[in-house]
């Protein structure tokens, strides 16, 4: 096969921090080459290289044969590559035909405006991925697995010949992944090459023909399709053996730290919700994509408060209007986009970390920066953030250090509850070890732990008990000896329910 790119001897560094020391890779026509590593190895900044938005202090770039002298994203477009990142970058103001157009079609000012051509292009290009998605729609109503369609259906557009795929199916449900892994497959067919970025090892050994990967910047190692293990490939990683994620702690929960009885929010869609968490103990909520589980932790913290119900901390009746009043009550909650909400990316990580806690660092009104910089290393060094410094901006980290950080800021408010939305999503399997291990240490000091997670896996392996839901309500409740996959998705698909109603069926289908 013939090399559509290649990269030698990369090296890129910011400030102190060395990114890249010497990366050799490849892509070659009619194939999926996925890059794997740890966060922070430095796969986000070779996959700018390679697209225009860094340019590196050493090396060379091969596009088709041909040395590239200086890239930028236009040239990289140019030359036929394109990009498509974790988070989406539409303009939520424009519909969805005028972003695809900007991608695609050519410059020129002074021009009339083919509204219809426009459309009909938009179609196609949505149709080549599946998309049931009206080009007339503004991106800013979009969810964010319809974003990262259309950004799937821009790069199409361009008729590139290398596509970067970061992260792709980070946000899409099991149906999109699988259209997703189509799409794929015909580029693959029809020549293209694909640069696939995935923490999600699953997705590797069904697509991929070589894998390369990154630890600590340098490339250490390069499989082909017949050598690909899960095993294999984690090592090189993290330079050792991991084991499955599995919770360690012993001993039974304490007393009652949150409880909901019977709470409804008809403005985040959810219904009838009775639940509670005790102190030392992981409660997992698991559910399809559109169940309500982000909806129901946004309103236990206050973003669109309950309208009826009732909604209990430490078993006394309490109001909680907004975050704030959330806060107060010691509850916190990490949501699921960090970028969006979790980290304020230009704000140094030492500011981030104390941006819920300011009273902690602060005198008169005024932020003790000295105090806030102790703060800050004491969390990095904790929680193992790769850093040049706390001065740092957030935006210079890697996507698991963001994670990081963004957890940092809410066990500053020291608090007793605490929700996790998408804990690990998006972070490698090292790091994800490191949170799990976290969330272990911090349900065994006392912290009463929601954690919802589209991770069965990571679901079934932490949670003391498993909370389904479905359609804005709890589908089920499973102990931590009931719960297992199939258990799990009866609920979520309504199959459980179907049984229930057939006694002699139900009898039959009970899980062991």
């Amino acid at each position: 096969m013939t090399d559509l790119l290649a990269a030698a001897g990369i090296a890129k560094s910011f400030g102190a921090v060395r990114a890249l020391r010497g990366v050799t890779f490849d892509v070659r026509a009619g194939e999926v080459h996925a890059l794997v590593g740890e966060n922070g190895a430095g796969k986000s900044t070779l996959i700018r290289i390679i697209s225009g938005a860094e340019t590196p202090d050493a090396g060379t770039l091969e596009i088709g044969g041909r040395h590239a002298h200086r890239m930028d994203p236009a040239t990289a477009r140019a030359l036929g590559i394109a990009a498509i990142y974790q988070q989406p970058s539409l303009f939520p103001d424009l519909t969805v035909a005028e972003n695809i157009a900007l991608a695609i079609d050519p410059p020129g000012l002074w021009r009339r405006v083919a509204w219809k051509a426009r459309h009909v292009a938009a179609e196609r290009v949505l149709a080549r991925v599946g998309a049931t998605i009206s080009p007339r729609r503004l991106a800013g109503s979009l969810t964010l697995p319809e974003q990262q369609l259309v950004e799937i259906a821009k790069a199409i557009g361009l008729d590139a010949r290398v596509f970067v795929m970061d992260e792709p199916s980070a946000s899409l449900t099991d149906a999109e992944v699988t259209r997703l892994f189509e799409v794929v497959r015909r580029l693959r067919a029809d020549g293209a090459g694909i640069i696939y970025v995935s923490h999600r090892l699953d997705e590797i050994s069904t697509l991929a023909d070589r894998v390369t990967v990154l630890r600590d910047g340098e490339t250490v190692g390069t499989l082909p399709r017949e050598r690909l293990s899960r095993e294999a490939v984690i090592e090189l990683m993290v330079g050792r053996q991991m084991t499955a994620a599995s919770s360690t702690r012993t001993g039974e929960a304490g007393a009652i730290a949150l409880e909901l009885r019977h709470v409804s929010s008809r403005d985040a869609g959810i219904h009838d919700i009775s639940l509670s968490v005790r102190r030392r103990e992981i409660v997992g909520i698991a559910g399809l994509v559109g169940a309500g589980r982000t909806q129901l932790a946004e309103t236990i913290f206050g973003l669109t408060p309950a309208d009826s119900g009732e909604i209990l901390r430490d078993g006394k009746p309490v109001r909680i209007g907004s975050p704030a009043a959330a806060i107060a009550l010691g509850i916190a909650y990490l949501p699921e986009d960090r970028r969006q909400h979790g980290v304020v990316l230009p704000m140094p990580i030492a500011a981030n970390t104390t941006l819920a806690s300011l009273g902690l660092v602060s005198r008169r009104g005024l932020i003790d920066e000295n105090a806030e910089a102790a703060h800050a290393r004491g969390y990095v060094e904790r929680l193992r953030i790769k850093a040049a410094s706390v001065a740092a901006p957030a935006d210079s980290l890697s996507g698991g250090n963001q994670q990081k950080v963004a957890l940092a800021r809410w066990l500053s408010t020291q608090p007793a509850v605490l929700i996790l939305d998408e804990p690990t999503q998006g972070i490698d399997v090292g790091a994800k070890a490191e949170i799990h291990a976290m969330m272990d240490d911090l349900a065994a000091q006392g912290l009463a732990i929601l954690m919802i997670s589209s991770d069965l896996p990571e679901v079934l392996a932490m949670s003391d008990r498993v909370l389904v839901m479905r359609g804005g309500r709890l589908a089920g409740e499973l102990a931590r000896a009931e719960a297992t996959a199939p258990a799990i998705m009866a609920l979520a698909v309504g199959a459980a329910e179907d049984q229930r109603r057939s006694p002699s069926d139900h009898n039959k289908a009970r899980p062991a």
